[in-house]
């Protein structure tokens, strides 16, 4: 066997240390990118973020704009080209004491130093800044009965005082992902840019038993934010967009809907008044990702039908007059993708979209040949690379796009691609897609321990399913890799995308084949596709599973006699399922899984949308825990306590049937081939550095003793 050249993949804790690039935004000229760089802090416990600037041009090197141990985010910027981000970091004007929240700051254009510009008790989030205004908007998490930011700050003071934590909720939900919800509720805030055009130069001093609230109201030094929505969760996970004239906000809006249930609806809010409109308001459907168009007379979004346990959800592209004169309209509805959030063209002609697509991600151009709203719609795929592209923006004079590109050859990397170069290669719904252009990236792409290819196979109802394969550089006829099926999660998704968290070379590093499947219900095949698994996760997802790993095992690459088979969330289901109907696999590795589906539709934190594609009949039809009796593979369960899309009942519930009724049962000392990793303080991903890397240790000592018959150390800090 040939020695393998030393990775990233083959030391976690250089892994767990390699910088991590995402969120990519244009400046409104086009002149400037700005990404969000991630690196490990000196104590190798946490991530900090900071953001850096990326040459447009490729030419010059990325630089670094922001450096603080409390990390920068969500950049965006102004008409004049000045820097807003959201920080923690602490504010040299601020008093003594205050709370380290997030604030709004701006880092100017010209240079000097970036400072505070708006903050709120609860701290703020999401700025959005107009095109060609002074006006921008932030999100703030208020206390219900606050009128305001002053009485906000003296409710969370009473709170904090009287050491009060209860929360009393009056509807649904009551948590999202891996935090509570309530008692504070998402605001959107607007303010003034141009009110700040004449802050002194020196600090003011505080008034006697000034705090920072008070100090934050002083005329000329913070915007002053004016609530434009008012209480209520309407904006919880919410998406807005800033007109260029920064006249009106558009967000999604979330209603109460029959059952506990809710729903989206777009509204539309003058800045200067508050006053508020519905934009669209479908019974039938989510609408969401709002985008205002250049001219401010359009609202392109996203529709995403509600589901039933008949139907799967229909994903498509809405558009909406924004003065309400139009009823909203679906684009491309015969487009068989699911399309993300748009991106107008500057002269209003077409969306550009990304969309899953065969184990991909492009970009797609919706183009328009007629008046809007009616006239012919043209859907072309702009990107000729093998890979998904994201953060997408247009320059001005619409001839280039940015975006983030990445793969599974890569993590996410700045790319250009000539946009004009694409138009002008032929009419339209003829035109040949571009490859992209790699830009100078602050992170470069680290070296992989081997090869990716792609397998795929017809099933016997006739449907082609495909994967990924990740193979170790020497893989061969003499030298066969063990094979790692992993499931993705979901389900309505796909393997397309790096991830830092589930990545299949820390395996391959360890001279695994991983298959990355995309089963029945994946994305990126058609709407049959995903209908095809839906309301029967035991079916098509189950046997397209089984037919993929047939064929990746007949390569001459693989070991089919050592075998493993491994997922979360959804996956984690799968692999469930795949315990107690297979014992093809040698182990199982189940992570944040669903088990006995009776018990986990009304305990998940969205139980409404589970409503909407299980009945209790389903459910018990597709719950894995009915099989429980035909386990006969070694499992490792992992769970972490925060996880409340699968609260951690359901690996508890797994891990004690396991013991007591799996065809592995303990025996009467307790010996068992079973385990159970459990985190008290991670959610659904188990995402910090060294329980991230504890994760990566103990499914490997597992594995290797199942699947490859060595003994390994368990990690030290696991006592």
């Amino acid at each position: 066997m040939n020695e393998t050249p030393q990775t990233p993949f083959h030391d976690l804790d250089h892994y767990v240390a390699v910088p991590r690039l995402a969120g990519l935004t244009a400046s409104p000229d086009g002149t400037r990118l700005v990404a969000t760089v991630q690196t490990l802090d000196g104590e190798r416990t946490a991530y900090r973020t900071a953001l850096w600037e990326v040459d447009p041009a490729g030419e010059q090197p990325a630089r670094r704009l922001t450096r603080s141990a409390k990390g920068e985010s969500s950049a965006a910027f102004t008409r004049t080209g000045d820097l807003l981000f959201t920080s923690a970091r602490p504010d040299p004007d601020a008093a003594d004491g205050a709370d380290p929240v997030p604030a709004l700051w701006l880092l100017p254009a010209d240079g000097g130093e970036a400072r505070v510009v708006a903050t709120a008790p609860g701290g703020v989030s999401a700025p959005l800044a107009a095109r060609s205004a002074d006006v921008v908007s932030v999100a703030a998490e208020l206390l219900p009965s606050a009128g305001d930011l002053t009485q906000d700050a003296a409710l969370r003071k009473a709170r904090k005082d009287q050491k009060v934590s209860a929360i009393l909720h009056t509807g649904y939900p009551v948590r999202y992902w891996d935090h509570d919800l309530g008692p504070g509720e998402d605001r959107r805030l607007v303010g003034d840019l141009g009110a700040l055009a004449d802050v002194p130069a020196a600090p003011l001093p505080p008034a006697p038993g000034a705090d920072a609230e008070a100090r934050a109201a002083e005329p000329g030094r913070h915007l002053e934010l004016r609530d434009l929505t008012g209480p209520g969760r309407y904006l919880h996970d919410h998406a807005a967009d800033l007109s260029a004239d920064g006249g009106t906000l558009v967000t999604s809006w979330t209603v109460p809907d029959a059952g506990a249930a809710q729903r989206s609806t777009l509204v539309a809010i003058d800045t200067a008044t508050g006053e508020r409109r519905v934009l669209v308001d479908d019974p039938d459907a989510d609408a969401t990702a709002p985008r205002i168009s250049p001219d401010g007379a359009w609202v392109a979004y996203v529709t995403e039908s509600i589901s039933t346990p008949e139907q799967a959800p229909v994903v498509r592209l809405g558009l909406v007059a924004l003065d309400g004169s139009t009823e909203p309209v679906v684009l491309a509805d015969d487009w068989d993708r699911w399309p993300g959030r748009p991106t107008w063209l500057p002269d209003g002609t077409g969306l550009l979209v990304t969309a899953d697509d065969d184990g991909r991600g492009p970009v797609f151009l919706v183009g328009f040949t007629g008046a809007l709203p009616g006239g012919e719609v043209v859907v072309e795929r702009v990107t000729a690379d093998d890979a998904v592209l994201t953060d997408v923006s247009v320059t001005p004079d619409g001839a280039t796009l940015f975006a983030l590109r990445t793969s599974y050859v890569a993590p996410a990397e700045p790319v250009r691609v000539d946009l004009a170069a694409f138009r002008a290669s032929g009419a339209p719904g003829e035109r040949t897609p571009v490859p992209a252009t790699v830009l100078r990236s602050p992170v470069p792409a680290p070296p992989l321990p081997g090869r990716l290819t792609e397998v795929e196979t017809t099933t016997d109802d006739g449907v082609r399913v495909r994967a990924w394969l990740a193979l170790p550089a020497d893989a061969g006829p003499d030298a066969k890799a063990p094979l790692l099926l992993w499931i993705h999660g979901g389900p309505l998704g796909s393997w397309n995308v790096w991830s830092w968290r589930w990545n299949p070379w820390l395996m391959v590093a360890q001279g695994y084949a991983v298959l990355l499947p995309d089963p029945a219900l994946s994305t990126g095949y058609g709407q049959e596709f995903v209908q095809r698994g839906w309301g029967a996760w035991g079916g098509a997802p189950f046997t397209d599973l089984m037919a993929i790993t047939d064929a990746a095992e007949a390569l001459p690459e693989i070991d089919e006699t050592r075998t493993a088979a491994m997922g979360g969330s959804f996956g984690g289901y799968m692999a469930n399922w795949v315990a107690g109907h297979t014992d093809r696999f040698r182990a199982v590795v189940t992570h944040a899984s669903l088990w006995a589906l009776d018990q986990f539709g009304p305990t998940t934190d969205a139980s409404f949308y589970w409503a909407r594609e299980m009945t209790p009949e389903r459910a018990l039809e597709n719950s894995p825990h009915r099989s429980v009796d035909q386990i006969r593979t070694p499992m490792l369960v992992i769970h972490g306590d925060k996880d409340y899309r699968v609260p951690v009942g359901e690996g508890l519930r797994l891990w004690f049937e396991l013991l007591t009724r799996s065809g592995l049962a303990a025996s009467d000392d307790g010996e068992t081939p079973h385990r159970f990793l459990y985190f008290p303080d991670e959610n659904h991903w188990v995402l910090t550095p060294q329980n991230a890397k504890t994760w990566y240790q103990v499914v490997s000592v597992f594995l290797a003793e199942h699947v490859l018959g060595e003994t390994r150390e368990l990690p030290s800090t696991l006592g």
